[in-house]
């Protein structure tokens, strides 16, 4: 299957630079995913398409400032790291840019020494352990120095930084936001339950997935980065009592379905379990756990544009994004939403 079989005319402008002053405000495109047929709505309309007795199932991960401007000690050259992932204490797994000047034992100096940096190893891959040194608590010092890491293609400030988190967002790890429960109220939530939808939490720590683009022409020679998951033994219990009763699961975020694909047995029953995963989803693939997804518009030639192809069809894909970007839909991480039911 080719990479460019998934790129698609995607007009600058589209692409959301600021988040709407009402999360629940922007448009919801519903692709029914059988006919291919489309609807154009609101995002507070997704109330009409959920049914008593489903469960909507969100990604509670919250982002962390993970992007830290520091200089290289001994030299005074800018550095630029993005923390992807914590592998034990103070060590954790970072994209470092320029990575050339970066090597075994080099140590990166931030806010002026409150926090430094010694790059202990180097991964196959070209990311870096790096371990760090400092005063006090590692989450304050992170508060203090480092930035919320918007996507390259965002290029506005960003005045609140907790418009860059979910309303639900709980345990701290991500590198990005799972952007499709930024459209998510707390309003519009327990509007959801009390028609009696099931709402059951999972977590997956948004890193270097999110960020690497497909660089081969087939994509079956492309890997996914791993990402740490884990579900509860009381989330799962909602989840598999909702598919046994008949009801949908309905994911929120293309975190959330790789979550559940991910520990999904081959009936779509859920255990509780945690770890890395590295699933990645494109046509073909058989989904086991999920029924519907609510998710944004994404990037031309991305994983999450084939994972969104695979549970659709590609050619019922393409031509709803031919649509959207017709009908002038925002797109990315701080654009619309659409459901695929």
């Amino acid at each position: 299957m080719e990479l460019k079989e998934f790129d698609y005319y995607l007009p600058k402008e589209l692409i959301a630079q600021d988040p709407l002053e009402n999360r629940s405000a922007s448009r919801l495109m519903v692709l029914h995913k059988e006919s291919g047929k489309t609807e154009h709505r609101v995002f507070t309309d997704i109330l009409e398409y959920l049914n008593p007795g489903d469960c909507l199932v969100i990604n509670d991960t919250k982002v962390i400032p993970a992007r830290l401007y520091g200089v290289r000690q001994g030299t005074g050259a800018a550095i630029e790291i993005l923390l992807l992932r914590r592998k034990e204490n103070d060590i954790w797994e970072c994209l470092v840019r320029p990575g050339r000047k970066c090597r075994q034992g080099t140590v990166i100096e931030f806010g002026e020494g409150i926090l430094t940096g010694k790059i202990e190893d180097i991964a196959d891959d070209g990311n870096r352990y790096i371990r760090f040194e400092y005063d006090g608590i590692f989450e304050e010092i992170l508060d203090r120095l480092g930035q919320m890491p918007l996507p390259p293609y965002i290029t506005h400030e960003l005045k609140d930084k907790n418009r860059y988190q979910t309303v639900y967002a709980r345990h701290e790890g991500s590198a990005a936001a799972p952007t499709a429960g930024l459209h998510f109220t707390k309003e519009l939530l327990d509007e959801i339950r009390n028609k009696g939808v099931y709402i059951a939490s999972v977590t997956l720590h948004v890193g270097l997935g999110t960020f690497r683009p497909v660089k081969v022409s087939n994509i079956l020679e492309h890997h996914m980065h791993s990402e740490y998951y884990c579900i509860e033994q009381s989330q799962a219990d909602i989840i598999n009592k909702a598919r046994a009763d008949g009801g949908r699961i309905i994911a929120v975020g293309t975190t959330s379905c790789r979550t559940l694909e991910a520990a999904a047995d081959e009936t779509g029953y859920i255990p509780a379990s945690s770890g890395d995963t590295d699933i990645f989803i494109y046509p073909g693939y058989r989904f086991k756990a999920i029924d519907c997804l609510i998710t944004n518009f994404h990037l031309p030639e991305s994983t999450l544009l084939m994972l969104v192809s695979a549970l659709a069809g590609k050619d019922h894909i393409m031509a709803a994004y031919e649509e959207a970007v017709k009908e002038r839909y925002r797109f990315f991480s701080f654009g619309d939403a659409m459901f695929i039911c």
